[in-house]
């Protein structure tokens, strides 16, 4: 019998469905893996930003992530928000003994601009996350934070995805363009070589969740057997759709759209207004 790829994400919710664990279980959905979720943290957020976070107890995080592991096959997972030291050491503890991808998305500010995480954290996830990780997929500004290293140029994108990787242990680094000029390109150093990902720009305001959508659709490829490379190649093609088609949903930044892919009837539903 085939073997059912499992995905696991373990991150903070989106009770309006664009960001967070809503959207890793909708795209692990769509990209036909099967999808787990362990909570860290309840948002109330929505378009418009964050309004309040609610961590959920260590105690319950770590049976969360028993429960999980010790009945399911996890073939690849990720984290998204972990909003602190003693979150981070649970989800370390527990992560180190799985044999699958890991896809680290340093979740820290919400595209609103929100803070996602405390600031004692980020060393942390620097220090004891990232050397444990398949891949970490920043923006500019979150690799701006994790090599304190201002990125200008694309020449400075490839250097920061380098010294992620070199000096910070992390297995790869998939540094993406969102917030520069021109074509959408994301820089991805594997230890060996530099791999570019170019897409179009796609002049909307509706971005929300579109980090944990493409960390999360490298998450489900991963976990199906893909190379890095290649999982890197389609979730590219998934969250370029998935913008592409976004809704014009609520009064700041909307979602994606996360089943743009399934064929040319459904990018018809991105007409809604």
């Amino acid at each position: 019998m085939k073997q059912i790829p499992c995905a696991l994400t373990i991150a903070g919710t989106d009770p309006s469905g664009g960001a967070g664990i809503h959207a890793d279980l909708k795209t692990f959905q769509e990209l036909k893996s099967y999808g787990m979720s362990v909570i860290t943290s309840v948002v109330a957020q929505n378009t418009t930003g964050v309004q309040d976070i609610h961590h959920v107890p260590l105690d319950m995080i770590k049976q969360q992530l028993d429960s999980v592991i010790t009945d399911m096959p996890v073939h690849a997972f990720k984290t998204g928000m972990i909003a602190n030291i003693d979150m981070m050491k649970i989800v370390v503890n527990k992560i180190s003994k799985l044999n699958a991808p890991y896809v680290m998305d340093p979740v820290m500010v919400a595209t609103s601009g929100d803070p996602l995480i405390e600031e004692n954290a980020r060393d942390f996830l620097r220090e004891q996350l990232l050397p444990l990780t398949t891949v970490v997929t920043p923006n500019i500004p979150e690799a701006e934070y994790l090599t304190g290293e201002s990125i200008k140029t694309v020449d400075d994108m490839k250097q920061a995805a380098e010294h992620i990787v070199v000096n910070f242990g992390a297995g790869a680094a998939l540094v993406k363009g969102g917030h520069m000029k021109g074509e959408a390109i994301d820089f991805l150093y594997d230890g060996s070589s530099i791999h570019t990902f170019t897409s179009k720009r796609i002049n909307t305001k509706n971005t929300h969740g579109t980090g944990c959508t493409y960390s999360a659709a490298i998450t489900a490829y991963l976990s199906q057997g893909l190379p890095l490379v290649e999982a890197v190649k389609k979730a590219k093609h998934f969250v370029t759709e998935a913008i592409q088609h976004s809704f014009p949903l609520g009064s700041g930044s909307g979602p994606t759209n996360h089943w743009a892919t399934r064929g040319e009837e459904m990018k018809n539903e991105s007409s809604y207004h």
